[in-house]
């Protein structure tokens, strides 16, 4: 095998690691969740893992991200660590937004993840704010704004795209197309089901990409963002992929068909890429036992950080939320 061979080899299994890191986290969350360790809404990403990884894979350190409420996967490729994640979920004060925010809000300015955002196409108008921000500083950044196809309904989406074409601002509009917005079918809500016509409406390029397939969406983020960087303005991808869970934890998920759920599964992409690595004699039985122990490894940590992790004193639960007398005085207005 040429040295460049071996390059490409390690490059996939990497994407691969990542995807599985974040359906194994998942599949942990529901367990906890089940156990009550996990309280409030829980949304799993099991079966979109390429999206996040493939995006991500394509950013760089100074890039700014938004997410939706359905963001564990997004966080965890983007660098936050496992254990910051369960523990936010457990609600403790050592949670990436100190057990404030929850499954739904997670924060992390040091890695410019902004959100986790509860509200349909709430972090659109976010993600057109921040690149505002960073071309008026003149910073070389781009914001990477994922949303559920649903958010393409919402004012905010219409609102947010015209904005950032007029003014040509460095964000690349990530629409994880999972076809169900919560249990309504794409055609039930959208007269028009091609969702990259609407951003195209805008001047703005947008194409469809196979949201199962990582290598697909890394290449197709990749020639977005070269775009974006150059100062052409926003770009738009449509990642057409599926849920293989229900819409939340409380979801009865009667809105679909059991066998149209087992055939997307067939359609994996970890299942996917596994399987051409193991095709190529690149990737053994052994190689894959070591993968899944060394995740499980990292999340038997995490877990054990969370248990073990305190919640806020009593004391200091109107902290960010009140400001103390005096506690503005010269500061800027």
């Amino acid at each position: 095998m040429s040295a460049e061979s071996r390059a490409a080899a390690d490059d996939r299994a990497r994407l691969l690691e990542q995807m599985l890191r974040i359906r194994r986290l998942e599949e942990k969350c529901a367990e906890l969740y089940s156990a009550g360790k996990i309280r409030g809404f829980l949304h799993l990403y099991i079966g979109e893992e390429a999206v996040a990884v493939g995006v991500m894979d394509c950013l760089r350190t100074q890039d700014a991200v938004v997410a939706t409420y359905r963001e564990h996967g997004h966080a965890l490729a983007r660098g936050i660590s496992a254990e910051s994640i369960l523990a936010e979920m457990y609600g403790k004060q050592q949670g990436v937004s100190r057990g404030r925010g929850g499954s739904m809000h997670l924060f992390d300015a040091s890695t410019r993840f902004y959100g986790g955002n509860a509200i349909v196409g709430g972090g659109l108008p976010i993600a057109v704010g921040l690149a505002l921000a960073d071309s008026m500083q003149k910073r070389e950044c781009v914001t990477a704004c994922f949303f559920g196809e649903g958010a393409v309904a919402e004012g905010e989406f219409h609102e947010s795209l015209n904005l950032a074409a007029l003014w040509k601002l460095p964000v690349l509009f990530c629409c994880e197309n999972n076809l169900y917005a919560m249990g309504t079918a794409l055609a039930r809500s959208h007269s028009q089901t091609d969702l990259c016509l609407k951003a195209a409406s805008y001047a703005i390029p947008a194409w469809p990409v196979d949201g199962m397939d990582v290598l697909a969406v890394r290449d197709a983020a990749r020639r977005a963002l070269l775009a974006v960087r150059a100062g052409g303005g926003p770009a738009f991808l449509e990642l057409r992929t599926y849920r293989f869970r229900a819409h939340s934890m409380f979801d009865p998920e009667l809105y679909r068909e059991k066998a149209e759920v087992e055939l997307w599964k067939q359609r994996d992409p970890i299942a996917q890429l596994r399987a051409a690595l193991v095709e190529e004699g690149r990737l053994g039985d052994a190689d894959w036992e070591a993968l899944e122990a060394a995740v499980a490894g990292e999340l038997a940590g995490a877990v054990a950080f969370a248990e073990a992790a305190e919640f806020e004193p009593l004391e200091d639960l109107l902290r960010f939320v009140t400001s103390e007398p005096g506690a503005r005085e010269g500061a800027p207005r």
